[in-house]
């Protein structure tokens, strides 16, 4: 079997395929992905958090996977999510996260409302994974006031319809207006997605 790989993370079709998948990289994806190609995304979150909030809120890191971001935001009340408890169990080796939640973020997720005051993510809204119809359950999670800080991946943002799924949500006087914040998401990846560009998108829940 071919090993895991960026190329075949954005081909992934359905939950069953990518618990799979994630299954089979959880113990090779730190060395073999992030290091490898100088994966940004997860400090690039990190730093608009921190610039945007001062708040001691509990946070939840959606698609959360080896908990990367859970290591840029260790000082931070910090859980988990995400669909493969294989690399849940990797980020639980970290000791940064105060709970580790397997959960599908295509359907209802198993949790209180209003329990969160910011929700972050890197990588989970790209080619392959989640669209937004996310959203509506991640603000039932969180409190009024709550920062959103996720990377999306542009083209993404606009053929899995996050641009008029976050348009209506603002109409709706649900999330305020959108910022976007653009970035490199590899320091020394050489193939072709050597170039790739991030945004990270940056609001509140109202």
């Amino acid at each position: 079997m071919p090993k895991p790989d960026l190329d075949s993370a954005y081909a992934l079709s359905g939950t069953d395929e990518a618990r799979k998948f994630y299954k089979d990289w959880a113990d090779d994806y730190d060395r073999s992905f992030a290091e490898a190609r100088g994966y940004r995304s997860p400090a690039e979150v990190a730093r608009v958090f921190r610039a945007a909030t001062r708040d001691n809120e509990p946070v939840l890191d959606v698609g959360a996977g080896t908990g990367l971001i859970g290591q840029e935001l260790a000082s931070v009340e910090i859980d988990a999510l995400d669909l493969s408890p294989e690399m849940l169990a990797v980020a639980g080796q970290k000791g940064v996260y105060r709970d580790l939640i397997t959960a599908d973020l295509t359907g209802p997720l198993d949790l209180p409302d209003a329990i969160y005051g910011g929700v972050v993510s890197a990588g989970t809204f790209t080619h392959g994974h989640v669209g937004p119809v996310c959203l509506p359950e991640l603000l039932r999670i969180t409190r009024p006031g709550a920062i959103f800080v996720c990377t999306v991946v542009p083209d993404v943002y606009d053929s899995a319809g996050f641009g008029s799924a976050l348009a209506r949500l603002v109409a709706q006087g649900r999330i305020s207006p959108v910022r976007f914040h653009d970035f490199a998401i590899y320091d020394h990846a050489d193939d072709g997605h050597a170039d790739a560009r991030g945004l990270i998108m940056e609001f509140h829940r109202i």
